[in-house]
């Protein structure tokens, strides 16, 4: 068993990825924090200093590492599904899942933690609403490619167990 948990930014996949798998005795991995150990700078820093191309090839290579990993849940960054065909490499490896949020739940998310997400962090705060507008829209073809779409609104605890089981 192996799940890619991928949707936008703020729609929960680090916070639900760690709460599944403790309950599914599953290992998990959050693909950002493996490419800032790897990397030694923050995903802000890369950004910054490398761009947006080298971190996408960096978040590549890493997702593809886990080609022969197994019972895990990786928690993927909110664009890892829309460049390097990754999407559809993580649908021949596993199982994805979108966790689907609307605009204003992801608005209200992100507001709380803008300073740590390189592609908002300088957005005021109808900027952000209407980036977050655009960017869903944009990235909406590779999200609805999932094996599975989750409204994050009735996600909880079990809910992994339940679609596993259903399925």
């Amino acid at each position: 068993m192996k799940f890619f948990l991928v949707g936008f930014m703020g729609s929960g996949k680090s916070h639900w990825g760690k709460i599944w798998a403790q309950e599914s005795g599953l290992d998990f991995f959050d693909l950002d924090e493996m490419i800032e150990e790897r990397e030694k700078k923050s995903i802000t820093n890369i950004f910054e200093t490398d761009g947006e191309d080298r971190f996408r090839e960096i978040e590549s290579k890493i997702l593809k590492s886990f080609a022969a990993v197994n019972n895990c849940i990786i928690a993927c960054g909110g664009g890892t599904p829309c460049y390097h065909d990754n999407m559809k490499w993580m649908n021949e490896q596993g199982t994805t899942l979108y966790l689907e949020s609307t605009v204003q739940q992801i608005f209200d998310r992100v507001l709380q933690e803008q300073d740590k997400r390189p592609l908002v962090k300088k957005l005021g705060t109808s900027d952000l609403y209407s980036f977050i507008e655009h960017k869903l829209k944009e990235r909406e073809p590779f999200y609805s490619k999932a094996t599975y779409s989750l409204p994050t609104e009735g996600l909880n605890a079990a809910s992994l167990k339940k679609l596993i089981t259903h399925n």
